[in-house]
């Protein structure tokens, strides 16, 4: 006779521990859901963080390392020596590349917590974005001065307006650049005041370091002195320096005498100019007053007055071409035939043709 076997019934957990347990289970692999979620955001914007850095200094690198080859320097300080232009790319690029680095790193990291947070809490990011408005518009209130400087500064740095070492009139203060940066310019003036100046509150620049300047000298000599004698040693004295080699490399071109400037009843004003590299104007016309003053002292003739002058307003913008008219290409003129332009010249293996003969 068999006896049925009977098994123990397996002991139940109580409800509340398996809810317990269940609850704790999804909390724990929805929290590892988020922490994958922002571990892989933050992964990815330190990444593309790194990634436009790199271009960035791989960019201004290329333009700093071409700079410096195509003057022949080893250091971007010997680019002093070398022409002005390569020292302001240089400068110019590294400001810009700093700027855009830190643009970078504001806009990514904005954009990580913004993904972050609706990572963890999606809900969040509605309420947030009501506040983020609120506090912009405030901000924008205040802050529309900070924003208007570095609008502003940025222009100034991307379009070479000004650079370190340039002599500049801001209208707020004159004097040589020291320091250029999207809000601030600082500037020291020649009593050895340094002015920081908001870019924003510029709304002129007076650049007198790039390109070419004009040192006018005005000399005057005795009212019974022949004028186109005093005018031809003054000319072959200013000639002299230009042809000087000491002095030759800073004067772009021949010097002028723009004839009798004014007289009173003591003198007779004379104008002598010639043009400069913007960087030598001030020794070249240290140079050019002695050399004027020798010139007239030859000829027997005291000199009343010397002096240097800077035309300004309306008198300064009818003297820019000063004695000789502008060079400028004449325009073209309409219905030439494409093969040759009005104002090319003739082809000289081309003879002209011989005239009909006349019946």
């Amino acid at each position: 006779m068999d006896i049925p076997f009977e098994t123990a019934p397996a002991p139940q957990l109580p409800s509340w521990l398996v809810d317990f347990w269940s609850r704790t289970l999804a909390w724990l692999i929805e929290a590892g859901g988020n922490l994958l979620n922002v571990l892989l955001i933050i992964v990815i914007c330190v990444a593309i963080a790194f990634a436009l850095r790199f271009v960035i200094r791989r960019v201004v690198h290329r333009i700093v390392d071409s700079a410096k080859s195509k003057a022949n320097v080893e250091d971007t300080q010997a680019l002093e020596r070398s022409p002005l232009s390569d020292m302001r790319l240089v400068q110019r690029t590294r400001t810009l590349g700093t700027i855009l680095q830190n643009i970078v790193n504001v806009t990514v990291g904005i954009v990580g917590i913004v993904l972050i947070t609706n990572a963890l809490a999606p809900d969040l990011v509605g309420s947030l974005t009501l506040l983020t408005a609120a506090l912009g518009a405030g901000l924008g209130f205040g802050a529309q001065n900070i924003v208007k400087d570095v609008l502003n500064g940025l222009f100034i740095v991307a379009e070479d307006q000004i650079g370190i070492g340039d002599m500049v009139d801001m209208g707020l203060a004159s004097g040589v650049v020291e320091y250029v940066a999207v809000r601030i310019t600082h500037v020291r003036d020649v009593n050895g005041t340094l002015w920081y100046v908001r870019n924003g509150e510029v709304t002129r620049i007076g650049n007198m370091s790039q390109g070419w300047a004009r040192a006018i000298v005005d000399i005057g000599v005795p009212v019974d002195a022949d004028v186109p004698v005093v005018e031809e040693a003054l000319l072959e004295a200013a000639q002299g320096l230009a042809k000087d080699p000491k002095w030759r490399t800073r004067i772009i071109e021949r010097p002028e005498v723009w004839g009798l400037e004014s007289m009173d009843g003591d003198a007779l004003v004379i104008r002598v100019v010639m043009k400069t590299r913007a960087t030598a104007m001030d020794d070249v016309a240290h140079e050019l007053r002695m050399r004027l003053k020798d010139a007239v002292e030859k000829l027997d003739l005291a000199v009343p007055s010397l002096a240097s002058v800077v035309p300004e307003g309306t008198a300064g913008a009818r003297r820019v071409r000063g004695a000789n008219p502008p060079k400028t290409r004449p325009n073209a003129v309409t219905g030439v035939p494409p093969a040759r332009g009005i104002w090319r010249k003739k082809n000289p293996k081309q003879q002209p043709e011989p005239p009909e003969s006349k019946p």
